[in-house]
């Protein structure tokens, strides 16, 4: 799989049980990137249920109501934090399934714009295991849009589509790392904190299209989600499990 494609590949598959802590969980993924670019580590897939964070990207530190909105994130429970990747803010917490994919490749940079489509349609794949009308792409006045978002359809308005999964590259010589946010359970505060933080930005969205699996398909929470991407990726790599202390964090 290290051209984002199939592959008789083995990838070993780690759940975190528990958030290290906001900061700590972007920077982990970014160590586990620098292993796999030195040799040190193969393919690996890290799975975990982070603390509530919104991630802004590096274009949102430079408009003048950044510091507004870092606070606005706080005073809803949330912690700001600045990723390396592009894109504008994006929020997440415990009812949501991060999912770092970290390989090592001698040709990282050449397959970078293939992994976006590839991914996105792996997710969405998965996401219409569990019952979501899910499709790849942009919606009109989505946060922190993107050409590969993942969106589901609301099955009693077909006009309703809703951003479930956001995702980001890292690409260093030697190795990259695919990161992706699925949201599947309680929108309510993820929905909340953006409007805040937006506003503060002065950045144009609309809110009714941020929302959660659970706000499709009643009843789906982050386990249901999380196994039906196993599921999904069992048919193109070969997964072997490992315990989260094995990466020695």
């Amino acid at each position: 799989m290290n051209d984002g494609g199939p592959g008789a590949r083995t990838l070993t598959v780690v759940r975190q049980d528990r958030s290290l802590g906001a900061g700590r969980d972007l920077e982990f993924g970014l160590e586990l990137l620098s292993r796999a670019r030195n040799g040190e580590s193969g393919p690996l897939l890290r799975l975990y249920r982070p603390a509530p964070t919104v991630a802004f990207g590096q274009r949102d530190t430079r408009l003048p109501g950044f510091e507004a909105a870092a606070q606005a994130c706080r005073a809803n429970g949330f912690e700001p934090l600045v990723r390396r990747a592009g894109g504008r803010a994006a929020a997440y917490h415990q009812g949501t399934l991060v999912v770092d994919h970290i390989e090592p490749d001698a040709d990282a940079i050449a397959g970078s714009k293939t992994r976006f489509g590839y991914f996105g349609d792996l997710f969405a794949q998965a996401l219409r295991r569990v019952g979501v009308q899910a499709a790849v792409g942009e919606i009109p006045g989505e946060y922190c849009p993107g050409e590969f978002s993942v969106h589901g359809t609301d099955p009693a308005d077909s006009k309703h589509r809703i951003k479930l999964v956001g995702t980001a590259q890292r690409v260093v010589a030697g190795g990259w790392l695919f990161s992706s946010v699925i949201v599947v359970e309680n929108s309510a505060p993820i929905r909340k904190v953006l409007t805040d933080s937006y506003a503060a930005l002065g950045l144009d969205w609309v809110p009714a299209t941020a929302g959660a699996v659970d706000d499709l398909v009643p009843g789906v929470d982050v386990a249901v989600v999380e196994q039906a991407l196993l599921d999904t990726y069992a048919g193109h790599a070969t997964l072997q499990a490992a315990p989260f202390s094995s990466l020695a964090a």
